[in-house]
C-alpha cells in the first residue's frame, strides 16, 4: 500500500495472534475472514487502518497488508476482505485458512483514515475489494453529528463484485448518503471512474470544499488524485491509498 505516510502513532510492530472465527464468500474469488485476538481482547483501530499478516510459505515468510473492513465499535470479530490474484502465493495461503486456524499479524497501521468526519461533503471512490477500508470510514462519517453529505462511486467488473450491496442500499434509504456503481471490464474500470469523477466533481460546479477518499489498485488511483488536486481541491482534502 502507498499513500499518505503513516504516523508513528499508527501502531507499534508488536506481534499479535488471530484466530479465524468465521469465513464468508462474497464471490467465488472474494472472501472475508472474521478474526478474534487469541488474547481475548478487542482490537482497537481507526476506520481505514490495516493489519500486516505474517504468511509462512515454506521457502520464505512474507508480510502482507489487509485493510480492516469492519467497524471499531463492533465488539465481535474484526473482518478482512481479499480476492484471489493470479500467481499470488500469499493470498492463496489465506484462502486455505479454516475456522479455528491461527496466524500472527502486526498493527493496526495506516493514515488513510477517518476518526472524525469533516463538516464538508465527503466523496469516496473505490473498486472491488478496495471498499474494505472505506466501509468503516463511511459508517463512522454517517454516525457523526451532524453527518455530512456523502457520495460513493464504486466500480467492479460485475454486480457480484459490488460487495456489501445490501448494506449500501439500506444506508442509502436511511441516511444522507448516495452511491452509484460502475460495472466495467477490468481494463476499463479506472477510465470509467475518472470520467465519473470529472463529470460529477470537476465540471459540474465550482465547489472545491469537498473531501475525497480514493482507494484502489495501481496508477489509476494516482490519476484520480491528480485530477482532483489539479482541479483546485486542496491537496490535504484528497486522501488516497494505492494497493
Amino acid at each position: 500500500m502507498t499513500g499518505e505516510p503513516s504516523p508513528a502513532s499508527a501502531g507499534k510492530r508488536t506481534t499479535l495472534n488471530a484466530r479465524v472465527e468465521r469465513l464468508f464468500d462474497h464471490a467465488t474469488d472474494t472472501r472475508s475472514l472474521f478474526l478474534s485476538l487469541a488474547s481475548g481482547k478487542h482490537l482497537r483501530f481507526i476506520p481505514g487502518q490495516f493489519i500486516s499478516i505474517t504468511i509462512p510459505l515454506g521457502d520464505e515468510t512474507r508480510s502482507r497488508p489487509y485493510s480492516i473492513a469492519s467497524d471499531p465499535e463492533n465488539r465481535g470479530p474484526f473482518e478482512i476482505c481479499f480476492n484471489r490474484v493470479e500467481g499470488g502465493r500469499g493470498v492463496a495461503w489465506l484462502f486455505e485458512r479454516r475456522v479455528g486456524d491461527t496466524f500472527d499479524f502486526s498493527g493496526p497501521f495506516g493514515a488513510f483514515t477517518i476518526d472524525r468526519a469533516p463538516e464538508a461533503e465527503l466523496c469516496f471512490i473505490a473498486e472491488g475489494t478496495a471498499i474494505a477500508p472505506i466501509r468503516p470510514m463511511l459508517k463512522r462519517a454517517l454516525a457523526s453529528s451532524p453527518a455530512p453529505k456523502i457520495h460513493l462511486i464504486y466500480a467492479a467488473p460485475d454486480h457480484e463484485h459490488i460487495l456489501y450491496a445490501a448494506e449500501l442500499n439500506a444506508l442509502a434509504r436511511t441516511a444522507d448518503f448516495s452511491y452509484e456503481t460502475a460495472i466495467k471490464p477490468p481494463e476499463q474500470i479506472y477510465d470509467a471512474l475518472f470520467a465519473l469523477a470529472q463529470a460529477r466533481w470537476v465540471t459540474r460546479d465550482a465547489n472545491r470544499t469537498r473531501h475525497f477518499y480514493i482507494c484502489g489498485v495501481g496508477k489509476g488511483v494516482i490519476r484520480l488524485r491528480d485530477l482532483l488536486r489539479g482541479a483546485g481541491y486542496e491537496r490535504r482534502s484528497v486522501h488516497y491509498e494505492q494497493w
